[in-house]
């Protein structure tokens, strides 16, 4: 990447080889990142349940809607087990 592609081979791999440093921050990164997009999720969910989803068409759809706890969150967590497990 012209100017500023050697600091960032630096800055990533801490040198120009890839070295202990470089696995050190890639391991931390590969760590991290689950807990990262876990609490993300969660934030996600908390905000879609707490005030729904938008609906585009602006069409009354009450007498559609499905509670969020017994129905989604068990569905979610049912996909959750079947994906890591």
């Amino acid at each position: 990447i012209p100017y500023f592609g050697s600091n960032l081979v630096i800055w990533l791999w801490g040198g120009f080889s890839v070295d202990n440093p470089t696995l050190n921050r890639f391991y931390s990164f590969h760590f991290i990142l689950p807990f990262i997009l876990s609490f993300m999720v969660i934030i996600h969910l908390y905000f879609l349940h707490s005030t729904g989803s938008s609906n585009p068409l602006g069409l009354n759809s009450n007498m559609y809607k499905i509670k969020f706890h017994p129905y989604y969150s068990l569905k979610d967590l049912i996909w959750m087990i079947i994906i890591f497990f």
